[in-house]
């Protein structure tokens, strides 16, 4: 069987139809990759007595924790690629048993949770070995054929229109590391290294910080490599460019995709346009992934060693999407660079029949 490189390649060659020399081949050269959802197994198709291919849907993403075996092999049988998502950085569930796993504030104390949203420390070497083992075992127990990574950014709550965004994360073993990774020594008072470090030091301290969470993608990358290796890996992120609010997505979110992307396959950028203060303006979908296709230099041809599959709204969050709007959104999604969408989340959207027919309509035209 090929490798996931040369999946990748072949995969995209027949997506876009190129041949040499062929303009009715460049024509075709944003056909997707793939045309997914988002949330969950598709049952409510099949006990319609359909199929995902009569929607046009070639792919499903779900969460490790709800992936089943038989589920698994049943949409598999259905032609569908299977893929998971995997929480990194959100598992609140284990600051229970370890309260020191917290971020730490620039007061020194546990960082609140920003509209309820409970980040957990990328420097707690504890929290670190519990993802990397349900990492590995949610690959050796399922097969899967690609892991996504999601919430793998520092404490925040930016999935809404008006993000907050702590300063975090000053634990002592963050702040140690800093030291060895410098050489720059920091005062024993962390509101006094916070200020520092939000200061005259501000580039180092995120490089370092960025460097943290690169280094997690790296041992994901490593464990993946080992267990499933024909699998991808693949990662949700926010869809702000570094040009955006003040450098955020690297200042405050410790995200650094062109030194992630060494260890990634798929980038999909989440413009949710309704729920970020969007709605009715779906362009701004093709916008943010038109820049991250700059920032990557992936341009959506066969020659791109990553692709960008972007998870756009259809279901309500915050604001509507209205299902004459469904259509336009899946087209921004799947404009160049982008090879593959999918929509989110299929738990609302099966709620509301008349939109998975208008995925259906526009999936099916895009395959054509």
């Amino acid at each position: 069987m090929p490798d996931r490189r040369d999946f990748l390649r072949t995969a995209a060659v027949a997506a876009s139809g190129l041949a040499a020399g062929c303009s009715a081949g460049l024509e075709k050269a944003r056909q997707p990759l793939v045309t997914g959802v988002y949330g969950g197994f598709l049952t409510q198709i099949q006990e319609r007595g359909q199929k995902p291919a009569d929607y046009g849907i070639n792919a499903i993403w779900v969460g490790s924790g709800g992936l089943k075996a038989d589920l698994i092999a049943r949409h598999k049988d259905l032609g569908l690629k299977v893929y998971a998502e995997f929480n990194s950085m959100h598992l609140a569930s284990f600051l229970r048993q370890h309260p020191d796993a917290a971020p730490v504030g620039r007061d020194g104390f546990p960082c609140p949770a920003p509209s309820g949203w409970q980040g957990v420390s990328a420097h707690h070497a504890g929290y670190r070995k519990d993802r990397m083992q349900e990492f590995a075992r949610v690959l050796g127990t399922f097969d899967l054929d690609g892991i996504w990574l999601d919430y793998h950014h520092a404490h925040a709550a930016w999935e809404q229109a008006e993000p907050e965004l702590p300063d975090t994360d000053f634990c002592p073993a963050a702040l140690r590391g800093f030291t060895e990774a410098t050489g720059i020594r920091l005062p024993s008072d962390t509101s006094k290294a916070a200020d520092l470090l939000l200061g005259e030091h501000r580039e180092r301290w995120t490089e370092y910080r960025c460097s943290v969470f690169t280094d997690w993608v790296r041992e994901y990358r490593e464990l993946l490599n080992r267990t499933r290796p024909k699998a991808l890996l693949g990662t949700f992120h926010c869809p702000w460019g570094e040009d955006e609010r003040n450098g955020a997505i690297r200042h405050k979110l410790a995200i650094d995709l062109r030194s992630q992307a060494q260890h990634l396959d798929v980038f999909s950028i989440m413009p949710y346009h309704a729920r970020f203060g969007h709605a009715g303006d779906p362009a701004w979908i093709s916008r943010q992934t038109a820049k991250l296709g700059r920032l990557l230099g992936i341009q959506g041809d066969p020659a791109d060693k990553k692709f960008i599959w972007p998870i756009v709204q259809v279901s309500d969050w915050g604001e509507r999407v209205p299902v004459e709007e469904v259509g336009t959104t899946i087209d921004h999604g799947l404009k160049a660079p982008s090879t593959g969408v999918m929509t989110f989340a299929w738990s609302g959207i099966a709620k509301e029949w008349p939109k998975v027919d208008a995925i259906g309509r526009a999936y099916r035209a895009f395959s054509r």
